[in-house]
């Protein structure tokens, strides 16, 4: 359940972001989700690594969901610091590298719809933070398809599978 309370979350934040992205969402307004959903999803990986259940895999579990945890409240303070997000852009090359092998794993074990959704899921965000690493860190002008990948993505590896998992479909 854990996990689908932090997708739905995640899908609600790259929705938004990227409608900011796409200047639909001014920069002082696009803060308050990001630090929602950071702190959201801090707790959600605290709960896992720390929690009564807590296991070689939940700890994976939770070093991974952090990686989400710390873009996002990135995210935020560059919007009320002024920074230029040169910094993130870096995080997010090594977040996109540090995640490839996680998609292909996830997928090489593979036994069902979901962990094959999950394993693409992972593939996505790879190459959504690489683009953000290029957006920010390397200043291709590419916010717009960045935009829209970030927006489209939220639908289907967040909101969507949340909302399914969230509703017993899914797991």
């Amino acid at each position: 359940m854990l996990l689908g309370l932090a997708l739905l979350y995640v899908g609600a934040v790259l929705f938004l972001n990227g409608l900011w992205l796409l200047e639909k969402i001014g920069d002082q307004e696009i803060g308050v989700i990001n630090i929602f959903v950071g702190v959201l999803t801090f707790l959600v990986a605290c709960y896992s690594a720390f929690g009564p259940d807590a296991d070689a895999a939940t700890i994976k579990a939770a070093a991974l969901t952090l990686l989400f945890s710390f873009t996002y409240l990135w995210v935020a303070l560059n919007r009320y610091n002024g920074a230029d997000g040169r910094g993130l852009g870096w995080f997010s090359l090594f977040v996109s590298i540090t995640v490839l092998p996680i998609a292909l794993q996830t997928l090489m074990g593979a036994q069902s719809v979901w962990d094959v959704w999950f394993g693409l899921c992972w593939a996505a965000w790879s190459v959504l933070w690489f683009m953000f690493f290029l957006l920010l860190a390397v200043r291709k002008p590419i916010a717009k398809a960045t935009g829209y990948m970030t927006s489209l993505q939220g639908v289907l590896t967040g909101w969507l599978p949340g909302f399914l998992l969230l509703n017993g479909v899914l797991g």
